[in-house]
């Protein structure tokens, strides 16, 4: 996994480094051929001057940063960056909420389908029009698919957006733009205890690595460290490493699955398309057609207990969730708890705790004792948390620059 990127378009404050002009010599050469000592003590330190600008560059570039425009540094304090507007984007569903001022809460939450949209700022321009809302001063965008570059695209949508594009149509003094698993990782710290409930034993280690995962449309997974001064969000696609069978029944389910599609990877089956794809293999194992369900009929039907394969859907779905969330916290020593975000497992309550997402958590051979004793936890209210998130890496890029300014 790697360290986030958030990507500035080319107004950035640190995205060039300044040129000054080589310095005048004007010097008259002591003899023909021969330059002045003092010119030739000019050139090096202006080369060295070049070479430090260079170095400084170059660590700022391996740091998050946010797409600023040019103009004065703000905290994020400062009335200069707010009114904010933050959003969490997946593959079905764009959110957006408004912050009016330093330390207000987010309000004017919206809730659209994205097909609805041609993108992602058609999204926003609704959003703002419907809210009866100013044009805001800087904006955080949790998003799902991978940030790399100025131009976004997305996993499980048709959309892409230019970063650059965004802020210059919106005409933002900040804009952060992050995957929205790295978002909700930021938000976990500063959840209150009733916004997420307890899945088996476990207790988290102060400040210790955390992890975060969630089936929704797609499977996000990502991080957080703590640094001493702050958490710095982890980034990474492990929603498409290869998913791993625990059982017989597992390998089972994924070779009919491979038959079908390929590279089964983690999403293949914990997401809603997973589900179906779950559903799908139950019927193939059976020896029998599978009846065409959506995902939500899938859910509904195993709730009720009206449907015995249904049932077995999300059962194993709930198995490969606990393998999967097990490797998760083997990976990044997630001594600060699992959680557990994304659309689906919220949906069924408290009955995650009598299937064998636990057990299957914990079932690692030498490394058992090692996973029980960290908490795995289910978030109650993930979306919220996202657009939390997105306001917390704003904050962070805007003390960041606050630092560089003070430097």
């Amino acid at each position: 996994m790697r360290l986030p990127r958030w990507t500035r378009g080319p107004c950035s404050a640190s995205s060039t480094t300044s040129r000054s002009s080589s310095p005048s010599c004007r010097s008259t050469p002591t003899r023909p051929g021969h330059r002045s000592r003092s010119c030739d003590a000019l050139r090096r330190r202006h080369a060295a001057a070049r070479a430090r600008a260079h170095r400084r560059t170059a660590r700022a570039d391996a740091r998050p940063v946010c797409s600023p425009r040019a103009g004065p540094v703000v905290s994020p304090a400062d009335d200069a960056s707010h009114p904010r507007l933050v959003g969490d984007v997946g593959g079905t569903h764009a959110r957006f909420g408004w912050i009016e001022a330093p330390g207000a809460a987010i309000t004017n939450v919206r809730v659209y389908l994205c097909r609805e949209h041609a993108g992602l700022d058609a999204a926003i321009e609704r959003y703002l029009a419907e809210a009866a809302l100013e044009r805001p001063r800087a904006a955080a965008i949790g998003v799902a698919t991978p940030v790399a570059g100025d131009v976004v695209s997305f996993t499980n949508l048709a959309w892409s957006f230019s970063i650059a594009a965004i802020r210059e149509r919106f005409d933002l003094g900040e804009l952060v733009v992050l995957n929205d698993f790295a978002a909700v990782a930021l938000a976990i710290p500063g959840l209150g205890a009733d916004a997420h409930r307890g899945v088996g034993g476990g207790t988290a280690v102060e400040h210790g690595t955390l992890a975060v995962l969630g089936p929704g449309t797609g499977l996000g997974v990502g991080g957080a460290v703590h640094s001493g001064a702050g958490w710095v969000p982890i980034v990474g696609e492990g929603g498409h490493a290869t998913l791993a069978a625990d059982d017989a029944i597992d390998e089972r389910l994924l070779a009919l699955l491979r038959e079908e599609l390929g590279h089964v990877s983690a999403e293949r089956v914990l997401s809603g398309q997973g589900l179906v794809n779950l559903h799908r293999a139950h019927a193939l194992l059976d020896g029998e057609k599978s009846e065409l369900l959506g995902a939500p009929e899938i859910v509904d039907r195993a709730i009720a207990g009206s449907d015995a394969r249904c049932v077995r859907t999300v059962e194993r779905f709930f198995g490969f969730l606990g393998s999967f969330a097990g490797n998760l916290a083997l990976t990044l020593g997630a001594s600060g708890g699992v959680y557990i975000a994304g659309g689906i497992v919220p949906r069924f309550g408290d009955r995650i705790d009598a299937s064998p997402f636990r057990a299957r958590f914990e079932n690692k051979g030498r490394f058992r004792a090692y996973l029980s004793a960290i908490p795995t936890r289910v978030i109650a209210a993930p979306a919220d948390a996202a657009l939390r998130g997105a306001n917390q890496a704003l904050d962070d890029a805007l003390a960041r620059r606050v630092g560089r300014g003070a430097a």
